[in-house]
């Protein structure tokens, strides 16, 4: 039987696109805008400084979760609960999972005596609200612990691991993963499977809506849950020399986090877009002003520029710097590769300028500083690329960096993390979002995003 056709292009075993947003309630925390296809949860965290009566004098916390769904999330208004003067049972039941999954993996000796409420309000419901509800939350938790161990109120995080749901089921007689409405409404067999980023199991729920589940759909269906656990995000396809994300491609990557990228270049921006791929990359707002370049370092400039879009949006911010380092000059231009030959120079006027003072096979390093800032617990990363070679006699190359000389390569290696043949140095010679320092540095940038992101911490269980 052939798979029926499902939304976003996807394959039996595709979810659907997920974007988590964090801080999308200021007032909160930890916030997070949970999009899952079509599907869209607002999960945000609320800290009390008491636990319940039953609890109390025990020394450890509590995680609580409350769910549900706006009037108007459906394609006709869901009545409120409190006209009916009690609380939907569906919704109860839905609470009560995303409250259990949570608190497997908290730590309540090390919350203390705290308790943290999680409440999940479907904006938009196209099917799997409760796994969104489940990841979202998770993620607003974490938000919310990082808030209290950077205000100094808990010393470590209260988590022992990640936690993330999706759902699966039987469509004629197809398995699929992470069901759409469309799907569910007519599912033989659905399923919810809460999963820990290590791969254990928290929670499995099954039921066959037509026929009874044998075991053997059961272990299919759980397969198909711990294969989206274990799969690595896929990388674009490369086409005419670039990097795209496809529908296809990016269905298969990780929860994605939205960064603001503090840069008015609009060439570096779709570089960053690109390589940063799956993860969401916004352009700076007009009103932010960034700081001089006037720092001694590439790791200050980025720093310095990443904290004012930082604070001015109130949203996770990377920003970059970066130029040439001459051997035979001591390191010059270095942070003045852009103002090398007069503070209104050209790229043109810098690059005669080098070309001028470093003599051809001298040794030189295009380097590039990548600096992280999450403003929602101070979280501050520097990374840095190099692209080591000589110097030729002449300039090769364009766009991209703004003084480019050809630097011919010292050897070649392949980096698998980044699934491309990275030759140091080479950055000179081939556009810049597939070769050089900027790639190396947003190589380790991904890893910190894996490390540090509040939102990584729920795709680790879903990639």
């Amino acid at each position: 039987m052939s798979a029926p056709e499902r939304s976003h292009g996807r394959t039996p075993a595709d979810p659907r696109p997920i974007v988590i947003e964090p801080g999308f309630v200021a007032t909160a925390a930890g916030s997070v805008l949970m999009s899952q296809g079509e599907t869209r949860v607002i999960c945000t965290a609320s800290v009390q400084e008491s636990v319940p009566k039953w609890m109390a004098g025990r020394g450890t916390g509590w995680v609580t979760a409350e769910y549900a769904m706006l009037p108007a999330s459906t394609g006709s208004r869901k009545a409120r609960d409190i006209t009916k003067g009690r609380q939907d049972g569906r919704g109860v039941e839905i609470q009560r999972l995303i409250g259990r999954s949570l608190r497997g993996v908290v730590d309540f000796a090390a919350l203390g005596e705290r308790t943290i409420y999680l409440d999940c309000d479907v904006l938009t419901a196209d099917g799997g609200t409760r796994c969104a509800s489940i990841t979202g939350a998770f993620v607003a938790l974490e938000l919310a612990c990082r808030a209290l161990v950077a205000d100094g109120r808990l010393e470590r995080l209260p988590l022992n691991g990640s936690v993330a749901a999706i759902s699966c089921g039987v469509v004629d007689g197809t398995p699929l993963c992470d069901l759409d409405y469309r799907e569910d409404a007519r599912a033989e067999v659905d399923a919810n499977v809460v999963m820990t980023g290590d791969g254990a199991l928290i929670e499995v729920q099954a039921t066959a809506e037509r026929t009874p589940l044998s075991r053997a759909h059961l272990d299919e269906l759980l397969e198909l849950a711990a294969r989206r656990h274990r799969a690595p995000p896929r990388r674009a396809d490369r086409r005419g020399g670039e990097r795209r994300m496809t529908r296809a491609a990016r269905s298969h990557t990780a929860c994605c986090v939205r960064f603001v990228l503090a840069t008015r270049n609009a060439h570096k921006a779709a570089e960053f877009a690109d390589m940063l791929a799956p993860h969401e990359v916004d352009a700076l707002p007009a009103d932010v002003t960034l700081p001089p370049e006037d720092g001694e370092t590439f790791a200050e400039n980025a720093l310095g520029k990443a904290r004012a879009a930082a604070a001015a949006t109130g949203r996770v911010a990377i920003a970059d710097d970066s130029g040439i380092e001459s051997a035979a000059l001591g390191g010059r231009p270095g942070v003045r590769s852009a103002r090398f030959a007069g503070e209104d120079a050209t790229d043109e006027g810098n690059l005669a300028k080098l070309l001028d003072e470093a003599p051809a096979g001298s040794a030189v390093a295009y380097v590039c500083a990548l600096a992280y800032v999450d403003p929602a617990d101070g979280t501050e990363h520097v990374v840095e690329g190099r692209c080591t070679g000589t110097l030729a006699a002449q300039p090769r190359g364009d766009g991209g960096v703004r003084l480019r000389p050809r630097v011919r390569p010292r050897r070649s290696r392949r980096r698998p993390d980044d699934g491309g043949d990275h030759r140091r140095g080479e950055g000179c010679d081939q556009p810049p979002r597939a070769r050089g320092a900027r790639s190396a540095g947003l190589a380790q940038s991904r890893r910190l995003i894996a490390a540090l992101a509040p939102t990584a911490s729920a795709s680790a269980a879903y990639p």
